[in-house]
């Protein structure tokens, strides 16, 4: 990533399962991936976000389905961000800070480090409001 690189949105697991599941939210996915399918924006999700979909998935619906959903993901106009130093230690540094998951530092820092908003429904997320980080607000 070069210093002047950035992203429109970085979609969380939240975002994106509920894109599959149909759930709230959902509607907003489906635009913003149309919006990137059209070159009108950029998305990014980081590699240990696309990690979180992938055992959720598995979890609840076995290993034949995420191996679907995951062709379903590398056919959609999704940037998956790999995870540097920089990402890294940003993750630990909101993680240090807020009480939210690990995947969750993961998702709030590649918003930050690619400047992009955060697409997500995830209450956890609540605790990042007000400090700094730009986040689309999905229906929960």
């Amino acid at each position: 990533m070069s210093e002047d690189e950035r992203l429109d949105f970085i979609l969380d697991a939240w975002a994106l399962l509920a894109h599959f599941d149909n759930e709230a939210g959902a509607e907003r996915v489906r635009q913003v991936l149309k919006s990137t399918e059209k070159h009108e924006c950029t998305l990014g999700m980081s590699l240990i976000n696309l990690g979180e979909v992938s055992y959720i998935v598995e979890r609840e619906r076995g290993l034949e389905r995420v191996h679907e959903v995951l062709a379903i993901i590398r056919s959609l106009p999704i940037r998956i961000l790999a995870v540097d130093e920089k990402v890294v230690l940003s993750a630990a540094h909101i993680k240090a800070g807020y009480r939210l998951s690990y995947a969750d530092a993961f998702a709030a820092a590649s918003a930050k480090v690619w400047q992009a908003k955060l697409l997500t429904g995830d209450p956890k997320l609540k605790a990042l409001e007000g400090s700094g980080f730009t986040i689309e607000w999905l229906p929960g």
